[in-house]
């Protein structure tokens, strides 16, 4: 790995590369028809109302990768954790350790603020990534299924209450 690898968390001016990475994310998944973001959006939600942090892995000052994060909470541990909504590297960067380097420092940010853990969702079909994260040491959550709500349904189960 190059020496010049290095870690900068984004400012406000880096909105449209942050929606690059998900733009690019997004077409790796398959699911770029769902990506509404805007750096607007982006700006608003992860600067001013600061409900995520993104970090970057730059290489000679080039941004290879990113991890967008925020904090959740568990009751069961009685402290914060850090959600890993996105890690994406750069296809033509992978397999030469930048996706551990960049979870590293995440672990490593979590232990400074005190988290009780580190914690993120896998498509199933992604075996590359799976293979990846059960190399780390990461546990699957085999007896948890997520759910979602969203758009109208999101929308009508509020107007239930």
């Amino acid at each position: 790995m190059e020496n010049s690898a290095a870690f900068r968390f984004a400012e406000r001016k880096d909105a449209g590369l942050i929606l690059d990475f998900v733009r690019a994310l997004a077409a790796y998944e398959k699911m770029s028809d769902q990506v509404t973001a805007t750096e607007a959006l982006l700006g608003e939600w992860i600067f001013d109302k600061r409900k995520a942090e993104v970090l970057f892995l730059t290489v000679d000052g080039r941004e290879l990768g990113f991890a967008l994060f925020f904090y959740n909470f568990s009751t069961f541990l009685g402290k914060a954790g850090l959600y890993l909504e996105d890690l994406f590297i750069l296809p033509e960067y992978r397999g030469r350790g930048y996706g551990k380097r960049l979870l590293s420092r995440l672990a490593r940010i979590a232990l400074e603020r005190g988290c009780g853990r580190l914690e993120w969702a896998c498509l199933d079909w992604n075996k590359p990534s799976i293979g990846f994260y059960l190399s780390l040491k990461a546990k699957p959550m085999d007896d948890w299924t997520g759910y979602r709500l969203t758009g109208k349904d999101l929308e009508n189960l509020a107007q239930g209450c």
